[in-house]
């Protein structure tokens, strides 16, 4: 009963600590476009990884793997090339 209680008191103040929001508006950062873009770039990497491990896995046909690998790799271009643009602009 104990273990029970301790428990849900634990969740109970998991739930606030994860849901409760902040007051303090300036502790709420925006992102820039550089993070923004730092984090598009990170996910667009693992989305290469995992389509690449997946056309090796058999699950994609190679007309279906170029096909999206094409995609993706041209909207990475995009972010790199947006990114090279921010740091000339800011250094």
């Amino acid at each position: 009963m104990t273990a029970l209680i301790a428990s849900l008191a634990l969740t109970l103040a998991l739930a606030v600590f994860i849901f409760y929001p902040e007051k303090r508006v300036a502790a709420q950062s925006e992102k820039s476009r550089a993070e923004y873009l730092e984090e598009r770039k990170a996910v667009l990497y693992e989305n290469l990884r995992d389509l690449s491990f997946e056309h090796r896995a058999g699950k994609y046909r190679d007309e279906e793997y170029q096909s999206e690998r094409a995609v993706l790799e041209t909207e990475a271009a995009a972010i790199l090339h947006e990114l090279d643009g921010l740091e000339r602009t800011t250094g």
